[in-house]
């Protein structure tokens, strides 16, 4: 039986990705799977997002996973499952947003800014 290492997008440096709630309907259709975990986006500043969209394709097409690995606030390294990705680019230069499957103990760290601000607009 081979075993297929997961393809890894790694965060060097800087704080950790700041998770937004997706509230987009087809994030939970290829979300699915046997654990029910909460998808969440983030849009990383990169240097070549077509590569790492590449890496993330190639991987999937292999049939491997695609992980976020990069380092919580405490220090701890941490790792998300990228289950979507897509490059663009700004003024600034390119960026990777990916959608990501959080583990429980990574949901307090989801920023619901835009959701407090909608309720206190009612």
């Amino acid at each position: 039986m081979t075993t297929y290492e997961p393809a890894k997008i790694t965060i060097i440096e800087g704080p950790p990705p700041l998770f937004d709630s997706s509230a987009e309907p087809w994030v939970n259709a290829i979300g699915e799977g046997p654990i029910i975990k909460r998808t969440a986006r983030c849009v990383l500043r990169t240097f070549d997002g077509l590569a790492l969209l590449e890496r993330c394709r190639n991987a999937w097409s292999e049939g491997r996973e695609t992980l976020l690995e990069y380092r919580a606030m405490d220090g701890l390294r941490q790792d998300a499952v990228i289950v979507a990705a897509r490059a663009d680019k700004v003024p600034d230069g390119d960026i990777l947003l990916l959608w990501v499957k959080l583990d429980d103990e990574v949901e307090m760290a989801i920023d619901d800014s835009d959701a407090d601000a909608d309720d206190n607009e009612q």
